[in-house]
């Protein structure tokens, strides 16, 4: 199941459970992680793409190693809320993620990466270290903004 609404999505988890966030870009996948209360989001890693079987059997070892129940990937809309080509790309990637047999959510990643360079900056973070971390970052900002809508309930 693919939905673009947190309450659908959130039914499928009556209990909670851990949840895995994407930032889908075209040579990197940011992931995160949040806890199985859906209280906070915490990067992890940033996936260096290759083929598609290859990034697939990395998530599915991920979603083993953390008991995922469910996957948030971010949607790259147009400032104005319509699709662009990155649009269309995320939504087939989404699709293609099929065989992991679990719920997923399009959330809109309008700001996340701007967002977080920002509070990059304000930290002082070296621009090397802003390059190798703001992906997994952005995929925990997207995941955060997904739990805290489906907590507010």
């Amino acid at each position: 199941m693919i939905t673009t609404a947190a309450p659908d999505f959130a039914a499928n988890f009556p209990a909670g459970g851990r949840l895995m966030g994407l930032d889908v870009g075209t040579k990197t996948i940011g992931v995160a992680f949040c806890d199985m209360n859906w209280s906070f989001a915490t990067p992890d890693k940033t996936i260096i793409r290759k083929k598609f079987s290859v990034d697939l059997e990395i998530l599915k070892s991920l979603i083993a190693q953390h008991n995922i129940v469910g996957l948030v990937v971010g949607l790259p809309l147009n400032m104005d809320g319509t699709d662009s080509p990155r649009t269309q790309s995320t939504r087939a990637f989404a699709r293609n993620l099929a065989p992991l047999a679990l719920p997923l959510l399009l959330w809109d990643e309008r700001w996340s990466t701007a967002a977080v360079e920002r509070a990059m900056i304000a930290a002082d973070v070296s621009r090397a270290k802003r390059a190798t971390r703001v992906d997994s970052a952005a995929a925990a900002f997207i995941l955060q903004g997904a739990i805290d809508a489906m907590t507010r309930g």
